[in-house]
């Protein structure tokens, strides 16, 4: 009879505790995200960056062109030996 007992509030405790999960689940789960973003505000000051430009304008950023390698330039050679 004992046996039986323990595996009905077993199986009880489970159930239950899968049906409360499903509900607390998502409140949870926002509740934690919520306290991850607060604590990425702070810590990178909660500050964006802010642009000067107007609504409509395009700027493209390009990197220089470096006039000190050549075009043709495929990289460094280096010599390889067989070994046996």
């Amino acid at each position: 009879m004992g046996l039986l007992k323990f595996i009905f509030f077993a199986l009880l405790f489970y159930y239950g505790f899968k049906f409360l999960a499903r509900l607390f689940a998502p409140f949870l789960i926002k509740k934690v995200a919520d306290t991850m973003q607060k604590k990425a505000e702070q810590q990178f000051g909660g500050q964006q960056p802010k642009n000067n430009v107007k609504e409509g304008e395009t700027i493209i950023d390009k990197a220089p062109k470096n006039s000190t390698q050549s075009k043709n330039s495929v990289g460094e050679y280096v010599d390889f030996e067989e070994i046996d």
